[in-house]
């Protein structure tokens, strides 16, 4: 496995509403999708596309989702955590756990539509790490 394109970094927010007319009227922000909901997950996602990667706006869906727990220590919202593209999640996930990493449960599909799972942050200096498989892109 080597170091892919970092796919998006996702941003924990108490209102997509908000924080999307922020990234409007502050930076300037056209390419914004329409938000979603993923209950699986217990979020509610939107995207903001900037020239070289995505911004993840991730809401909580209700008090149980893990974004809600985020949020009661970080009431303002704030980074969540950084995605890099691989070309193949279980080979990433093997190759992880054989160098001693902490791989959070099993893959799952994502926001994307494509399998991702997470890498906990004592592994990366306090930050959370997620994986997604992007197969057939340049990693």
């Amino acid at each position: 496995m080597s170091l892919g394109r970092l796919n998006h970094v996702g941003v924990a927010t108490p209102s997509i509403a908000k924080s999307v007319e922020t990234y409007r009227v502050l930076l300037g922000a056209t390419a914004i999708g329409e938000p979603f909901d993923l209950p699986a997950q217990g979020v509610k996602v939107c995207f903001i596309d900037a020239p070289n990667t995505q911004i993840e706006l991730i809401e909580p869906y209700d008090e149980s989702s893990p974004i809600a727990g985020f949020l009661r220590k970080n009431p303002a919202g704030g980074q969540h955590h950084v995605c890099f593209e691989v070309a193949d999640i279980a080979v990433a996930v093997a190759e992880l756990k054989a160098k001693g990493a902490t791989v959070l449960g099993e893959p799952r599909i994502g926001a994307h539509g494509t399998p991702i799972v997470f890498v906990h942050p004592k592994d990366f200096g306090g930050m959370l790490v997620e994986l997604m498989e992007t197969p057939g892109e340049d990693h």
